[in-house]
């Protein structure tokens, strides 16, 4: 355990209880930081690794990209609490000007992927090729859900809607969000044209959705998750519409190193290991049921099960 002193130490700069605060907000690089202290990498990096060695952060290497994220332990609430109560302090403004360019860079970040998005959207499906064959992976969320109803169905991050497609027909009520118009319009044609009836479709944020808590029995994220920079914040955001006894099926690459997808095709994570998504459970308040392994592509496909605990309603048979 870290003794109390180092803690102190560490965090007794005012660049290092920005750094502590911006973190509270979203995972950030590196780079990122320095963008939005107006500091250089290096004097930002001697930071982090003060934070770190004092066991407040956390440092996870993506490809060329380390990812920082703050740690979990019993010291974490307090100073968060300490944080909070001192908002309103005098100063030089430096808290409201950190927030207002971590909005410009969430922003930033948004119009990079509405841009993507819209310029793919016509051979989205086609995209989702570097990994075992699509027939497969749908083969395996099939089996993972299985004969149990899948009741009150939402599908976050859309797409061209195949997974309404795939289970709208065993659903009570079934939904696709997604965030881009252009996709959207693309899953409204694709539905008509396949005759799917009773599938919805609706413009939202995979941070805020727009349905209320405990309105869904089951959740999907496919291939969704890489293209988020809040994974944790996403998954907690899909258990909140879950109802007792309610699941959601993440569908996502195992980790890799494949930088390339970063610029090309918009990825902003390189896929997630088993850890990862079962803290981003846990803290969600699910419980992990099962996980499955896809090889055979270019890239490993992970499908993690998780419910909320609770008796399932009959409303879902």
């Amino acid at each position: 355990m870290v003794p109390l002193l180092d803690i102190f130490r560490a965090i007794a700069d005012p660049t290092r209880l920005r750094i502590f605060a911006l973190l509270r907000a979203m995972d950030l690089s590196v780079g990122e930081l320095a963008q939005v202290l107006g500091q250089s990498q290096p004097r930002v990096s001697r930071h982090v690794r003060i934070l770190a060695d004092a066991g407040l952060i956390v440092r996870r290497k993506e490809g060329s990209w380390v990812f920082l994220s703050l740690a979990e332990g019993a010291a974490m609430a307090p100073l968060a609490a300490l944080l909070d109560s001192d908002a309103e302090r005098a100063g030089d403004g430096a808290a409201a000007q950190d927030a207002e360019r971590l909005a410009a860079v969430k922003a930033d970040r948004a119009a990079a992927a509405e841009r993507y998005f819209a310029a793919h959207a016509d051979d989205w499906d086609a995209i989702r090729s570097l990994h075992v064959a699509e027939s497969a992976v749908e083969a395996a969320m099939v089996a993972l859900i299985g004969q149990r109803p899948i009741g009150r169905l939402v599908d976050v991050g859309t797409g061209t809607g195949r997974m309404l497609e795939l289970f709208a027909g065993r659903a009570s009520r079934a939904l696709g969000v997604d965030r881009s118009p252009e996709m959207l319009r693309l899953a409204r044609a694709k539905l008509s044209e396949r005759a799917i009836a009773g599938a919805e479709l609706r413009q939202g944020d995979m941070y805020a959705l727009p349905l209320d808590d405990g309105s869904a029995d089951t959740v999907i994220l496919h291939q969704v998750l890489h293209y988020a920079h809040q994974p944790g914040v996403a998954i907690a955001e899909a258990a909140r519409l879950l109802a007792a006894g309610g699941r959601v099926l993440i569908v996502d690459f195992a980790s890799h190193d494949r930088e390339e997808l970063r610029a090309r095709d918009a990825h902003v994570r390189l896929g997630f290991d088993d850890a990862q998504v079962g803290g981003w459970f846990t803290a969600a308040g699910l419980a992990p049921v099962r996980t499955e392994t896809l090889e055979g592509g270019e890239l490993t496909v992970k499908l993690w099960l998780g419910e909320r605990p609770g008796r399932l309603e009959e409303k879902a048979a």
